[in-house]
């Protein structure tokens, strides 16, 4: 049995995740959380806000918007124009299938993703791949939409579209945003959220979903003062760096990738290394993480420059769990093209400057016949835009659109005047960082899954362990299992994720623990009722400790948050015994 089926396997026994929609034979893409995968998932949650918000709450918020919106905010985001994936269909079965993924498992061609839909089909027929199902032959290649398409409310018309990235709604809401936070740059603007993307053929269990969780965030700073003022801090961490269309990785520090223009922009460089501590954080290693760089015909439609932050997985090789773009001022000028409102933020000048600027007029006497109720509404919007753009469309198209409006340039007047600016307006740049929840959820079980004589130990760092801490009567005595139980009620009254079992020999309840990743174990015993002290077991080395009952809540907030070590504990308290084979039978004597 493969490492990846260890892992799925144990995450169906013991409750962390399983396909959705089990009793009706599956379903791919999507998936069931149980109980401890919703407290890992949770977990995770809050320390990516520890590294990328609560670190920086001076200047980084987080909002929530929704998962459905309106079908004009994906065509002005480009996504209904370029949001798709190459699909090709059998012929005699009409089973559907990814293009490159399948000529990828039928092959072993990389890269394929930068190819066009004909040379796909060319290769398809070149090397006589057919329907792994039924034999059939294949159609040629065409693009499919992976938006999940709706209706709002009851009329047909109202299309709507459940979003693909949190991103947008980060957009939409930095007008206001930027208000609230007294129009200060830089300012991030971070979304947790879950995501739909529909998926051509997800066979990749959790790893490609067509439901899933993005934590993502958006910083926007001024293009014309671009530094990062938090660069020092991660000036000189190493991180691995595979250069677009280059097959060989590099080690550099972030300063170096800077310096030698590896990376285009300082904010993107630290949240990369605020990204590789995080994910390190997880249990995942530093050498089994590396940033593939973008091939420039790869690139999303929004961006100039995109990491992948990729980890080693047994099963898969390299696979992406967070990506990191360069947006620029695509999405905030697409934005303000469509809804006619200004997006821009403004920078005060030293010294108020006179300029002449041009001015757009609307001609009321003209527009008031043609546009007749919309005329107020129409107007309100093109005195709230950009003149330089205004006139940028009116020369190139002859036209300006407005809210499905084409204003024409016999409908305005266009004048010039003299005017005292303290300060201009620009469209802010924007870096994103942008992880998958659900990846890092399989790639921390993964990393964690380990075998000890036997038995599973699911080492997972504490801090983001389901339960953080497990207590047991040594036998079936009815004082320890009464103590046992009142330091349960403790523990959970201290705010603490705890369980408490007293079935079966103590060996067997240690083995249930570590197979679900609880770091630490207090165990009851004779002792316990004449002194008030019990044992502490660290689920990776098995040792013991014994410790004073009152003891145990600051010593296990100190562990979680890793201020002390079990090596630590056992420096201060002396082992009460170490680890030694003992199949079913570990206990404490008393």
């Amino acid at each position: 049995m493969s490492k990846y089926e260890k892992v799925i396997e144990l995450a169906k026994r013991r409750g962390f995740f399983w396909q959705a929609v089990e009793i009706y034979g599956g379903v791919r893409g999507f998936l069931d959380f149980g109980p401890l995968g919703v407290a890992l998932k949770l977990n995770i949650m809050e320390k990516w806000r520890k590294f990328f918000i609560s670190q920086h709450q001076d200047f980084i918020v987080e909002i929530e918007t929704p998962i459905i919106m309106p079908e004009v905010v994906f065509k002005a985001s480009g996504h209904l124009e370029h949001f798709t994936d190459y699909i090709v269909e059998c012929t005699a079965c009409g089973r559907k299938y990814r293009a490159d993924h399948l000529i990828e498992e039928k092959t072993g061609m990389k890269d394929l993703e930068r190819l066009s839909a004909e040379e796909l089909t060319k290769i398809i027929r070149e090397r006589n791949i057919r329907c792994p199902e039924c034999n059939g032959e294949l159609s040629d290649v065409r693009k499919f939409n992976l938006l999940f398409r709706t209706i709002i409310g009851p009329y047909s018309h109202n299309v709507g579209y459940a979003r693909p990235e949190t991103a947008q709604g980060m957009f939409l809401t930095f007008k206001r945003i930027y208000e609230i936070m007294r129009r200060k740059l830089p300012l991030g603007i971070a979304q947790i959220g879950k995501v739909l993307r529909n998926e051509i053929s997800p066979r990749q269990g959790p790893i490609r979903l067509r439901e899933f969780t993005i934590m993502e965030l958006e910083l926007f700073f001024d293009p014309e003062e671009p530094n990062c003022f938090l660069i020092n801090k991660v000036i000189d961490d190493k991180i691995r760096v595979r250069r677009a269309n280059s097959d060989k990785p590099i080690e550099i520090t972030i300063g170096e990738a800077l310096e030698e223009g590896i990376i285009s922009t300082e904010w993107l460089a630290y949240f990369m290394a605020v990204g590789q501590r995080f994910v390190n954080s997880l249990g995942i290693p530093m050498t089994k993480q590396i940033f593939v760089e973008k091939a420039p015909e790869e690139l999303a439609h929004y961006s100039v420059q995109t990491f992948d932050q990729c980890i080693e997985l047994s099963r898969w090789g390299l696979v992406e769990v967070a990506g990191y773009a360069y947006r620029t001022d695509y999405d905030l000028t697409r934005h303000m093209k469509f809804s006619g409102v200004d997006l821009r933020a403004f920078k005060e000048y030293k010294k108020p400057m006179i300029r002449v600027r041009k001015v757009i007029k609307p001609l009321l006497n003209v527009m008031g016949p043609i546009l007749r109720e919309r005329t107020k509404e129409i107007v309100a919007k093109l005195r709230a835009m950009d003149s330089q753009y205004v006139i940028k469309e009116l020369e190139e198209k002859g036209y300006v659109e407005i809210n499905g409006i084409k204003i024409t340039a016999d409908m305005i007047k266009i004048e010039e005047e003299k005017v005292k600016e303290t300060g201009k307006r620009f469209i802010p740049h924007v870096a994103e960082p942008s992880f998958g929840l659900e990846r890092l959820v399989y790639a921390t079980l993964e990393y964690a899954y380990t075998e000890k004589e036997g038995r599973i130990v699911l080492k997972l760092p504490p801090d983001i362990a389901p339960i953080s801490i497990a207590v047991f009567p040594l036998i079936q005595h009815e004082g320890m299992i009464r103590k046992a139980k009142e330091i349960y009620d403790m523990l959970v009254s201290e705010g603490f994720s705890v369980i408490y079992d007293e079935s079966g020999s103590i060996g067997r309840r240690y083995a249930r623990a570590d197979e679900i990743g609880v770091p630490l174990a207090v165990t009851v015993d004779g002792l316990t009722l004449e002194n008030n002290t019990v044992t502490l077991r660290d689920r990776d080395t098995w040792n013991q400790v014994r410790v004073h009952v009152d003891e145990i809540p600051e010593i296990l907030r100190r562990f979680l948050r890793g201020e002390i070590s079990f090596k630590d504990l056992e420096r201060r308290y002396g082992v009460v015994r170490e680890h030694a084979t003992e199949g079913n039978r570990e206990e404490t004597k008393s």
